[in-house]
């Protein structure tokens, strides 16, 4: 008995069986779209992975530039005012240290004003004798020869210590240090170095930054230079650390008399003090170098290097 249904014929004689459109086997399609649509989804997210990732670093980007636009923070002072970057000199002792670092140089600081000429620097004594007495202020060179500017005497302190003095050998003597008020430090920071080839106790040196200071309001040093009746020059190589020291000079006969003042609020700074006197024999010019106002209370000071007579 026949089929009821048999199979068509096809042009090779085969049986035709009913294949899916793709050419794939059921099966094998379904596995394709799953792994399509897996791939999208990985792509998707990888792409919103990609978008947080820039984002974020487009943000910090944008914080970046923000900080470093903005004005830093200046840096704290101490309670005195003083910038914590600026040295101060150790307390007073008999040895030398380094008390500051100099933020100006000698030749390049702000000039100040110099003392007010008076009309009449010469007057007479009623003997007649002529009385003379002027002071400048000069530029110290970066090495002072002490035995060249000093050729009729010199003194210079604190070689090694507050406790040293050098003077001239055979000179005249008449530089004469009568002490002052306060306590003598010695330091090693002066801006400026001398030397000398004619000294006693130590002959020679080649070059030394030493010297003293002493500090506090009121401090100071007081010299006198002996008169021999002829124009004489004095020259006084001093400096202040965060202080106005003040130079007083007189002659002890009477007459006119001088003041100078040297001021640095923040830093140290030296100076020569050129004296011009004359004055009878056996009178004295006398000098007051002292600490007029502190500008710290950490040791506001007056320094004091050397005196040159010639």
């Amino acid at each position: 008995m026949a089929e009821e249904n048999p199979p068509r014929a096809t042009r090779g004689g085969a049986a035709r069986h009913r294949v899916p459109a793709t050419g794939q086997p059921p099966g094998q399609d379904r596995a394709t779209r799953a792994a399509r649509r897996l791939a999208r989804a990985r792509r998707r997210r990888r792409w919103a992975v990609e978008g947080v990732a820039a984002l974020a670093g487009l943000l910090a980007l944008v914080g970046y530039v923000h900080w470093w636009s903005e004005p830093k923070r200046e840096q704290q002072a101490e309670p005195d005012g003083l910038p914590a970057v600026v040295g101060r000199p150790s307390l007073p002792s008999n040895g030398p240290t380094a008390p500051a670092v100099p933020g100006l140089r000698p030749r390049e600081r702000p000039p100040s004003p110099s003392p007010v000429p008076t009309p009449s620097p010469t007057s007479a004594t009623p003997s007649g004798e002529s009385v003379l007495l002027t002071v400048d202020r000069t530029d110290i060179p970066a090495t002072v020869d002490l035995t060249e500017v000093g050729d009729r005497d010199w003194v210079h302190w604190g070689l090694g210590g507050a406790g040293t003095t050098v003077r001239k050998r055979d000179g005249s003597a008449e530089i004469r240090d009568l002490g002052g008020r306060g306590e003598r430090g010695g330091w090693d920071g002066n801006q400026e170095l001398f030397r000398w080839r004619d000294g006693a106790p130590v002959r020679s040196t080649e070059t030394t930054p030493d010297g003293v200071y002493t500090c506090g309001a009121g401090s100071g040093f007081s010299l006198a230079v002996v008169a021999d009746g002829q124009p004489r020059t004095a020259t006084v190589y001093l400096g202040v650390w965060m202080a106005r020291g003040r130079l007083e000079a007189r002659l002890s006969g009477g007459g006119p008399s001088r003041t100078l003042r040297l001021e640095e609020r923040h830093t140290s700074q030296s100076t020569g003090a050129t004296i011009r006197f004359q004055a009878p024999k056996g009178t004295r010019l006398l000098l007051s170098w002292t600490v007029e106002e502190s500008f710290t209370p950490h040791c506001g000071n007056v320094g004091l290097q050397a005196v040159a007579l010639r």
